[in-house]
């Protein structure tokens, strides 16, 4: 089953959900580790290149999802409390705006200093004709926060997958691990 029903997610939707978290977990720790390094650690350079290639190339597959959850059925909440259903709803809106925050504050960290941005050797992303003033420290800034946000905001989606599961007993938590008809 490679689309979403009403009933249960697709393979599609499963595989882009735990690639991104995998890879939004990867960034942080990765981002973590870099901004620890100096400009003579022998990996300065290497995380760097790593994290904003990693980086655009999320944000491609980004796109595809939003793409993906706009064009295909979603499936029904297992909840018949709707103030939840509004909440969890809400939160996910949340998550996607506070990624492509995060996203483009890592592009205008990255171009700053008026050049592009080279993704694993193979495509280069042009930096914008424009910049302003401290665009590297202020994107910075805007960037850190917003990835320790949503990493705050992952956990607390976990622990509701989780609460789901073992509190609940419902099959929430199952529908994004396995695509099966419920």
């Amino acid at each position: 089953m490679f689309k979403n029903t009403f009933s249960s997610y697709g393979l599609i939707a499963i595989l882009l959900h735990w690639l991104m978290a995998i890879t939004v977990l990867g960034l942080f720790g990765l981002g973590l580790y870099m901004v620890e390094l100096t400009y003579y650690d022998s990996w300065y350079k290497g995380s760097l290149d790593l994290h904003k290639s990693i980086g655009i190339t999320l944000a491609a597959v980004f796109v595809f999802r939003v793409l993906w959850r706009l064009f295909s059925n979603q499936p029904k909440s297992l909840s018949s409390n709707k103030v939840m259903n509004q909440l969890a709803h809400t939160a996910h809106i949340v998550m996607y705006l506070i990624l492509a925050v995060i996203m483009v504050s890592g592009y205008l960290i990255s171009t700053a200093d008026g050049r592009p941005i080279n993704v694993f050797s193979v495509l280069s992303v042009s930096a914008l004709d424009f910049t302003f003033d401290e665009q590297a420290d202020i994107a910075g800034e805007i960037h850190y926060y917003g990835a320790c946000i949503l990493i705050g905001l992952s956990v607390l989606h976990a622990l509701g997958a989780l609460k789901h599961h073992f509190i609940d007993k419902d099959k929430t938590l199952i529908r994004m691990i396995k695509p099966k008809e419920y």
